[in-house]
C-alpha cells in the first residue's frame, strides 16, 4: 500500500504541473455549468411574428395589441402582402404568420366567426406546438374581452360573434419531433467524428516518436497540415453521404432542397471542424489532452450553446453573441433550410459564406500555431 500510495502522489504532481489538463478538468466544468445553466431554457419567450392585416379596422387592431401584450408576440413586421410572410417564414426571420381577413370587424358584428389565418413553422415541431398554444391562448382571451365589453354595453345582450384560427403549419405539417432533430443529428455526427480524430492528429506523432521524420521532411507547416487534414475530410464527407442516405431512405425524410448544395456545405462544415482539431492537436501535450479539450472545451459548448436543443433567443442576451462564434449554428441552418425548407443559395448565402470563412481561419491558425511548434 505504501508503494501505491507513493505512486498516486506522483500521478498528482504530474498532473499539478500539466496546467492545460488543470485548466479542462477543473475550470471548464465550472464554465459549462454557469453557460448551459442559463441557455438550457425549453421555452419560447419571442415569438418572431409577421402581421398580414387586410382589414385594418379597430377591432383588427385590438386583436394585434393583445398579441403584442401577451409578452411574447413580437410583431417584427406588418405585410403588404402573402409573399413577405411566405419569404419570412422560408428564411426564419419569423415563426409564425398571422393574416387578419378584410370583414374581421363586419364579420365579428354580424354573430359570424371570421377566420384568422395562423400560419406556423414547422421546421421546428417542439417551438411551433408552444407557439400554438400561445396564440390559441391570446384568441380566447381576446374573445372573453369582447364579451366582456359587448355584455356592459348592451346591458347582457351579445350581438357579436367569435374568431376561429385557421391553422396552418408549413414544412413539418403534423409536428413530428423527428424531422426537426434528425437533421440536427447529422451535424452532430459529424461534428463528433471530425474534431475528436484530428485532435490527436499531430499529438499522436509527437507520442509515438514519428514527429522527428515529419520535421525533417522537406514539407511546409500548411502542406503537413493540409496533408493531416485531407485524409479525414474525406473519411468525414464518406460519413456525412452515409448518414444524409439513412436519413432519407431509412426514417423517409425527404429532402427538399438541392442534395448539391447540401453535400457542398457538408463539405464546408466538415472542413471548419477540422481546422478546430487540428487547432487543438497543435496546442495538445498527450493524445488524453487531445481528448479531453475537444469534447468538454468544444464539442459539448457547441451542442448547448448552437440551438440543437435550446433556442437561441431564449439565452441570456450576454450569452446569444457567443453563438456567433459556433460554426455548428449556421450548419443546423443549413440543414434544416435545404432538408425541410427547401431553399437555396438565396436564403442560406451569409451562413455559407462564414462556414467558409470559420473553416479558412482555423487552417491558418493551425498552420501558424503548427510552425510555432516546429521551432
Amino acid at each position: 500500500m505504501k508503494k501505491i500510495f507513493w505512486f498516486v502522489i506522483k500521478e498528482l504532481i504530474q498532473f499539478r504541473r500539466d496546467r492545460k489538463m488543470v485548466a479542462v478538468v477543473f475550470v471548464a466544468p465550472i464554465i459549462q455549468l454557469i453557460l448551459l445553466g442559463y441557455a438550457a431554457n425549453m421555452d419560447v419567450k419571442t415569438v418572431d411574428t409577421y402581421i398580414l392585416d387586410y382589414d385594418n379596422s379597430s377591432l383588427s387592431r385590438r386583436y394585434i395589441s393583445s398579441l403584442q401584450s401577451n409578452g411574447y408576440f413580437k410583431v417584427s413586421k406588418f405585410c403588404k402582402n402573402y409573399k413577405e410572410i411566405e419569404k419570412g417564414i422560408s428564411s426564419g426571420d419569423c415563426i409564425i404568420g398571422i393574416v387578419i381577413p378584410s370583414n374581421f370587424e363586419q364579420e365579428i358584428f354580424k354573430k359570424n366567426k371570421p377566420k384568422v389565418q395562423v400560419i406556423l413553422d414547422g421546421s421546428n415541431g417542439n417551438k411551433s406546438s408552444i407557439v400554438l398554444g400561445y396564440i390559441l391562448n391570446v384568441t380566447s382571451g381576446f374573445q372573453k374581452q369582447l364579451i366582456s365589453d359587448e355584455l356592459m354595453r348592451f346591458d347582457n345582450f351579445f350581438p357579436i360573434g367569435g374568431i376561429t384560427p385557421e391553422i396552418r403549419v408549413w414544412y413539418n405539417p403534423e409536428t413530428i419531433t423527428r424531422r426537426f432533430l434528425l437533421p440536427g443529428i447529422v451535424a452532430l455526427l459529424l461534428l463528433i467524428i471530425a474534431i475528436p480524430l484530428t485532435a490527436m492528429a499531430i499529438v499522436r506523432e509527437k507520442e509515438n516518436g514519428t514527429i522527428e521524420q515529419i520535421l525533417v521532411s522537406p514539407l511546409k507547416p500548411h502542406q503537413i497540415v493540409a496533408g493531416k487534414l485531407i485524409p479525414f475530410l474525406l473519411i468525414g464527407l464518406i460519413d456525412f453521404i452515409f448518414v444524409i442516405f439513412v436519413m432519407r431512405f431509412w426514417f423517409g425524410i425527404e429532402i427538399r432542397g438541392n442534395t448539391i448544395l447540401l453535400f457542398s456545405t457538408g463539405f464546408l462544415f466538415a472542413f471548419s471542424n477540422l481546422g478546430i482539431g487540428l487547432f487543438i492537436s497543435t496546442i495538445s501535450k498527450s493524445q488524453q489532452q487531445a481528448m479531453i479539450v475537444s469534447v468538454f472545451g468544444i464539442i459539448v459548448p457547441m451542442i448547448y450553446l448552437s440551438g440543437f436543443v435550446f433556442p437561441i433567443e431564449n439565452m441570456p442576451k450576454i450569452i446569444q453573441p457567443i453563438t456567433y462564434l459556433i460554426p455548428l449554428r449556421y450548419f443546423l441552418e443549413i440543414l434544416r433550410g435545404i432538408v425541410l425548407k427547401g431553399n437555396g443559395i438565396n436564403e442560406l448565402w451569409l451562413q455559407i459564406i462564414l462556414l467558409l470563412c470559420f473553416g479558412i481561419a482555423f487552417f491558418v491558425f493551425s498552420s501558424i500555431r503548427f510552425r510555432k511548434v516546429l521551432h
